[in-house]
């Protein structure tokens, strides 16, 4: 809780602020979601084709009830490049592709030093407790887009630093695909000529459709992208402030916006708040005796 005189509020850097402080109202709004680490590689992959991109973003892994992992889009895709077939989706198990060690962080955690954990890790993704229940919530890239939204700056889109984007046709394979994400490091690939992409979480529908109505495919890799339903970004040509963006993005199904040649995405706002100094107004909060959540003072 800040210690605040009641009378007045206080504008301190985003980048020093710890997450309970820049969700002080929301910060118990998005629950993990998970799986025990005994099941099959092909329920991950159908629970990610719904839940990566989102706030959730990432599946918890299960062990007797003991949290040991997580598993995401990279991971899975990751291994499909490496096992390609569909006996690989029903007989390989979670643990044997999951993420560890577990991105545990506290609430006290400063948004610099969460950054930190996610460049190295690699992965935008971390859970936590409150400490006022036994419940797990989680915190990603695109959950940072709320405070974007409330930044008060003059950076604008004009600043952005612009990002290469990669592109792809329509005749290419899901596997030339995954080889041109993870060459340029990339979760998103735009159709050319066009304002179509194709992400992991797309291509992680496509492979639970496959294994589910494309009896005839084994190798998962080989499949045409031209057979898959493209999604498309949203595209803006005028000059935006930072919570203008944010607003587009995070209204978005798909979280990501096209400014003239480059796409923005949930990270770089993460990068944005991380680099700028940029300020964020805290009024003094108290804690819920109930629930432990902040609540403002009137």
């Amino acid at each position: 809780m800040l210690d605040l005189d009641p009378n007045r509020e206080t504008t301190r850097s985003v980048r020093d602020l710890t997450i309970g402080e820049l969700f002080s109202s929301n910060l118990t709004d998005t629950s993990c979601v998970f799986i025990d680490s005994d099941r099959e590689v092909w329920l991950a992959t159908e629970m990610c084709a719904e839940y990566t991109e989102s706030s959730v973003d990432q599946i918890v892994v299960l062990n007797k009830n003991n949290i040991i992992g997580t598993v995401g889009g990279y991971d899975l895709l990751a291994h499909i490049r490496k096992n390609p077939t569909r006996r690989f989706q029903y007989e390989s198990k979670v643990e044997e592709i999951m993420f560890s060690p577990v991105p545990i962080i506290e609430k006290s955690m400063k948004f610099r030093d969460l950054m930190e954990n996610w460049k190295h890790s690699r992965r935008a993704f971390s859970i936590f407790r409150t400490g006022f229940d036994s419940n797990w919530y989680s915190i990603s890239a695109r959950k940072m887009l709320q405070i974007g939204m409330k930044v008060k700056t003059n950076f604008s889109t004009l600043s952005i630093q612009k990002n290469k984007i990669v592109t792809f046709e329509t005749d290419d394979t899901l596997g030339k695909i995954l080889d041109l994400m993870y060459k340029n490091m990339t979760r998103k690939l735009l159709l050319e000529n066009s304002n179509q992409f194709i992400s992991d979480r797309i291509i992680l529908g496509e492979i639970s459709r496959i294994l589910k109505f494309e009896e005839k495919v084994e190798d998962i890799l080989d499949f045409p992208v031209g057979h898959t339903r493209l999604e498309y970004v949203p595209s803006v040509k005028e000059d935006l402030k930072l919570n203008e963006l944010c607003s587009i993005i995070n209204e978005s199904d798909n979280p990501c916006l096209m400014y003239k040649d480059t796409i923005v995405t949930p990270w770089d706002v993460c990068l944005i708040l991380l680099s700028e100094d940029l300020k964020m107004q805290q009024s003094r909060v108290d804690l819920c005796p109930y629930c432990g959540k902040e609540i403002e003072s009137s």
